[in-house]
């Protein structure tokens, strides 16, 4: 494997991650008041369905075989939709908080579906990478002066909905593997966003229809456009080219960057300060990272 490649794929798994870590809080702004969580996943799915088809039209031309084209319905079903249903729902009943813990159980799931569906080896390295890196990101979310985790009835919806979103990313990131060897990201990502549409339009067309544009403020506008180019276009596509230069684990590990960034962001905007904890969670989570990646490097000399 290409060093300048791995390099490459890490910073663009760094850079999406930034982009979602941030996405907690501005997504969380927009529902349910503006837009409600069905119609606001609807708006996501057109929005990057368009995107994606206008950018493949600038690149080369790529016929996906039969076969991977149902291959990719099911990635759909899980990448796409169940992905960003439950996401979104489970956003609007919980808080960025509690959906930041919960995603840290991403590369566990990844481990276990890489082991069952591509034979991925579970070593004692990666099982210790995951352990400090999920670590850091609990230590900073459960100390936080708003991290106690409340499991009201809607509270608690809300997580079973992100704990069921967390798999379906899971499971997504192991399938996506097969077709991502075969094309590029683009190619895999206009027609995902095609079945996704095809799945999502029926249960999201009644709340994206009530929606009333014209009470939606600027800066709501601002946090839409957000969400649908940097999260629904441009952190997926990042994710999509690291995938096909590092395992599914590797990527799914830098979620636990997310809770981090979530926090020198608060910091950044004047919602909180930094603290000793939040470096201390820093450096756990970067070096789960490290540890969880570095053992990957003699798998793609073969």
């Amino acid at each position: 494997m290409n060093k300048t490649h791995t390099i490459k794929a890490h910073a663009a798994l760094l850079f999406a991650n930034i982009l979602f870590g941030i996405n907690y809080s501005i997504t969380k702004d927009i529902m349910p008041d503006y837009i409600p969580p069905f119609g606001l996943a609807l708006l996501r799915i057109i929005s990057g369905l368009i995107l994606f088809w206008l950018i493949s039209f600038f690149m080369k031309k790529e016929k996906v075989d039969r076969k991977d084209i149902w291959h990719i319905a099911l990635c759909a079903f899980f990448g796409v939709f169940l992905n960003q249903m439950m996401f979104l729902s489970g956003l609007n009943l919980s808080t960025p908080i509690n959906a930041s813990i919960i995603m840290t159980s991403n590369p566990i799931i990844v481990m276990l579906f890489s082991a069952l569906i591509l034979h991925e080896a579970i070593t004692k390295q990666k099982v210790t990478g995951i352990i400090v890196g999920a670590s850091g990101a609990i230590i900073l979310t459960l100390f936080n002066t708003e991290g106690h985790l409340d499991f009201g009835s809607d509270k608690f919806l809300g997580n079973l909905f992100q704990l069921i979103n967390t798999s379906a990313f899971g499971l997504y990131l192991v399938l996506v593997k097969k077709v991502m060897k075969k094309y590029s990201g683009v190619t895999v990502l206009k027609w995902l966003y095609v079945f996704g549409l095809f799945y999502i339009f029926p249960v999201g067309i009644g709340q994206f229809m009530e929606v009333d544009w014209q009470a939606i403020p600027f800066d709501i506008y601002l946090a839409i456009a957000y969400l649908l180019v940097m999260i629904t276009v441009v952190a997926y596509f990042m994710n999509m080219y690291a995938l096909k230069h590092v395992m599914p684990s590797t990527v799914s590990t830098y979620i636990y960057s997310q809770p981090v960034i979530a926090s020198l962001f608060a910091v950044l905007t004047g919602r909180d300060v930094l603290t000793w904890l939040e470096v201390l969670a820093s450096l756990l989570v970067f070096a789960g990272v490290y540890l969880v990646s570095k053992r990957r490097k003699a798998d793609f000399k073969k």
